[in-house]
């Protein structure tokens, strides 16, 4: 009468036990978790053109802001590697994105900027502030990478933020929102673009 027992109890440890995978020594390997939801969705970026010998981009239509935090995804691909004729503007910061607070990027306005110097692509924080410029580097990033970037209005300064660093520069109004207009792609400093260059933005 016993035996049936057994039998059901051996076959109950059997179906109820988890494999455990061995490496060649018989030791037990740990099983990597298994990948849910298949590969990250594509960013739909938008194209930004710089043509060669030109300061504007392509793409730089009238658009009103209104904002708190304007937040986008940006990748540079190898057009962002150049060389200057004048070894000095090696160092000017090219405007990548941003926006005005009235009318005049000169006297009020935040954009994130970006340069090639020293075999690496920087990018800075850059101001006007009541009229007076102002900007900083905040991190170098990789070209052909998806970057993330925020300039956020905290009163009377900037908060920049690329990826996981971030810096504060001074701001000249200090109204919870913004208001004014999208400032675009744009190279310079003195020099014009060396050569066709293009940026792939996304706003969030």
């Amino acid at each position: 009468m016993r035996k049936p027992f057994f039998l059901f109890a051996g076959l109950l440890f059997i179906g109820c036990t988890k494999e455990i995978k061995c490496n060649g020594n018989n030791k037990p390997v740990a099983e990597e978790p298994t990948a849910k939801g298949g590969s990250p969705k594509p960013i739909n970026y938008a194209n930004f053109t710089i043509r060669q010998g030109q300061h504007y981009c392509d793409q730089n239509g009238v658009k009103s802001v209104k904002t708190s935090e304007m937040k986008f995804m940006v990748k540079f691909d190898s057009s962002a590697i150049y060389q200057t004729v004048s070894s000095e503007n090696q160092y000017d910061i090219n405007k990548l994105w941003g926006f005005t607070e009235g009318i005049n990027n000169q006297y009020n306005s935040a954009r994130i900027g970006w340069s090639w110097n020293n075999n690496a692509l920087r990018l800075y924080g850059y101001v006007h502030a009541d009229g007076v410029r102002h900007y900083q580097e905040i991190t170098s990033v990789a070209i052909g990478s998806d970057i993330t970037c925020s300039i956020k209005l905290a009163g009377n300064t900037y908060l920049f933020t690329v990826n996981s660093g971030s810096i504060n520069l001074p701001r000249g109004p200090s109204s919870t929102q913004g208001s004014g207009y999208q400032q675009y792609p744009y190279f310079g400093g003195n020099e014009t673009a060396p050569h066709l260059i293009t940026i792939m933005i996304k706003p969030l």
